[in-house]
């Protein structure tokens, strides 16, 4: 599926497919499907099928619905949200990497000389790139 939703394109097919979760199948009007995607942008979305009976339904007349489909753009914290309801510990810190109490995936976009610059600054302390970015940060405030 294919959707352009503020000014953004959404595309199942040429997205990375991270997860999916599903309920009972295609001829239960309850049936529903969700699957959490990754563009190359490292932006994150949902597409959700279901049947008549659910949050996907579409009505065509008075009282009469059938099963539909669309995709939800979604912030890093709301695809959280969602892989800690649908998935396993080992699926999520598969797709979002390893849980440290205390701290948070987060996704940033930097040019490559910035990157450069803070693995050899973590290297030369000898510490995470994570914790590294922290010194500086609580250095600077």
């Amino acid at each position: 599926m294919k959707k352009i939703i503020n000014g953004r394109r959404y595309d199942t097919d040429t997205a990375r497919e991270l997860a999916s979760d599903s309920y009972s199948n295609y001829t239960d009007f309850n049936y529903w499907e969700e699957t959490l995607y990754r563009k190359n942008t490292g932006e994150y979305f949902l597409h959700g099928k279901g049947g008549a009976n659910t949050q996907y339904a579409v009505a065509v007349d008075t009282n009469s619905w059938r099963g539909g489909e669309r995709i939800m753009p979604m912030t890093i914290e709301e695809a959280q949200e969602w892989a800690e309801k649908h998935l396993d510990g080992n699926e999520y810190e598969k797709i979002f990497g390893t849980v440290e109490e205390g701290k948070k995936v987060v996704t940033f976009s930097l040019d490559a000389a910035t990157i450069e610059k803070i693995a050899q600054g973590a290297a030369a302390l000898g510490i995470s790139k994570s914790d590294f970015i922290a010194k500086c940060v609580d250095a600077n405030t």
